[in-house]
């Protein structure tokens, strides 16, 4: 073989080893990216279903504090009432 073909097969082999680098180092960084990113959509996920709940669990006693304060106000009437007398 020529020098030529053995430089264009040395120079091809180096670009070759330089585009698989800087290939698997352009995914390392994506695929880091990409697991920070998740780990950051987790956290905002479980604190909004944090959120949530607390809502849910507060939607579900305003209903017994309005019962509490129809019959808190019927006493208020009827003592009123009573005073009244």
């Amino acid at each position: 073989m020529s020098d030529a073909v053995i430089s264009a097969l040395i120079t091809g082999g180096l670009a070759l080893a330089g585009v698989i680098i800087t290939v698997w180092a352009s995914n390392s960084r994506l695929q880091h990216k990409i697991e920070l990113s998740q780990a950051v959509t987790d956290t905002k996920l479980e604190e909004l279903t944090r959120e949530v709940r607390l809502h849910n669990n507060f939607a579900q006693r305003v209903p017994v504090m309005e019962e509490q304060l129809k019959v808190a106000n019927h006493r208020i009437s009827d003592l009123e009432s009573k005073v009244e007398k």
